[in-house]
C-alpha cells in the first residue's frame, strides 16, 4: 500500500507540473557581446519579462557569429550592430521586420604612454595611420564581429592593411570585446571598442580613451525577426513582442535610462524605422 501511495503521489506531482512546463514562454536572441558585456541585457530583460512573462535567453556572440546562428534557425531574434551584414541577411531572406533600435559610438583606447601620439584626436583615420606608422601595439578582436568589421572598414579607409603587422604590432585575439580589452590592458596596446563595453569594463589598468568624437564612429544597432518561412519553429509572436517592446516608447525610455556612473551607454533611435520584407 505504501508503494502504491508513493507512486500515486509522484504521478499527481508530474501531472500538476506538466502545464507549467508546457506554458513556459521564452525566446532565443542571438546578439552581440557588446549588449551583454555592457550590462544592458541584465538591465532590460527583467523589465520585458515583468511586462510580458516572456523569458529571453541570449546567445552572445560577435555579429557575424550571431547572424550565422540565426541562419541555422538557432535563434528567434537577432540584435546586432553591422548594418552591411544585416542588410545582406535581410536580402537573403533570413530576416524580416528589421528595425533600428539604438546607437552609441566607437572609440579608441590606449595606454598613457601614447606611443602613436594620438591622444585627444577626433580623426579615427589619421589616428590609425599614426598607429601603423609608429608600429604601436594594437589589440584587435579578429572575430568577425560588428566591432571587428567596423575596425577593418576604418583601416581600409586609411589605406592600411593591418595584416602586414600581424604577429608583431598588430595582435588578433579572436575573442570578444572584454577579453580583447584585457589583452590591450596587459600589453599597453591600443584597441578599438564600443563605448558601452568600455564604460562597463573594470580592468582598465593604464588604458584610457584616446580617440573619440569623430562622426564616422557612430555605432547603430538593429533588430530582426528570424524569418519563419525559412525556419517554421521560430516563435514569431513572442519574437515580435520583444521587437515591439524594445522599439516602443517604454522600451526606448528603458534603454535611455541605463547608465553607469551617471553616463548613458546607449541612445534610443526613438522613431521606429521599419524595413519589412
Amino acid at each position: 500500500m505504501v508503494k502504491v501511495l508513493i507512486r500515486s503521489l509522484f504521478m499527481i506531482a508530474a501531472l500538476m507540473s506538466a502545464p507549467a512546463f508546457a506554458q513556459e514562454k521564452f525566446i532565443v536572441v542571438a546578439s552581440t557581446t557588446s549588449t551583454e558585456d555592457s550590462g544592458l541585457f541584465k538591465y532590460l530583460l527583467p523589465l520585458f519579462k515583468a511586462k510580458t512573462g516572456i523569458d529571453v535567453r541570449v546567445v552572445a556572440q560577435g555579429t557575424g557569429q550571431a547572424l550565422a546562428t540565426a541562419r541555422k534557425g538557432d535563434a528567434d531574434v537577432v540584435f546586432v550592430h553591422d548594418k552591411v551584414a544585416e542588410t545582406k541577411f535581410m536580402e537573403e531572406g533570413f530576416g524580416v521586420d528589421r528595425r533600428e533600435v539604438m546607437y552609441n559610438d566607437f572609440i579608441i583606447v590606449g595606454a598613457k604612454t601614447d606611443t602613436a601620439k594620438i591622444n585627444g584626436s577626433k580623426d579615427v583615420i589619421e589616428s590609425l595611420k599614426k598607429i601603423a606608422t609608429s608600429q604601436s601595439p594594437f589589440a584587435s578582436r579578429g572575430d568577425k564581429s560588428g566591432t571587428h568589421a567596423a575596425e577593418l572598414r576604418y583601416w581600409k579607409q586609411a589605406e592600411i592593411d593591418p595584416q602586414t603587422g600581424k604577429g608583431t604590432w598588430y595582435r588578433e585575439t579572436g575573442s570578444g570585446m572584454g577579453p580583447t580589452l584585457n589583452t590591450a590592458s596587459a600589453m599597453g596596446a591600443y584597441a578599438f571598442t564600443d563605448r558601452g563595453t568600455w564604460l562597463n569594463f573594470k580592468n582598465r589598468g593604464d588604458l584610457g580613451i584616446v580617440v573619440e568624437g569623430d562622426t564616422k564612429l557612430n555605432n547603430q544597432y538593429g533588430i530582426m525577426l528570424v524569418n519563419p518561412a525559412k525556419h517554421a519553429h521560430v516563435k514569431k509572436e513572442m519574437g515580435l513582442a520583444f521587437i515591439d517592446w524594445v522599439t516602443s516608447a517604454e522600451g526606448q525610455l528603458a534603454i535611455a535610462a541605463y547608465k553607469i556612473e551617471g553616463q548613458q551607454l546607449f541612445f534610443p533611435n526613438r522613431s521606429r524605422l521599419v524595413n519589412a520584407k
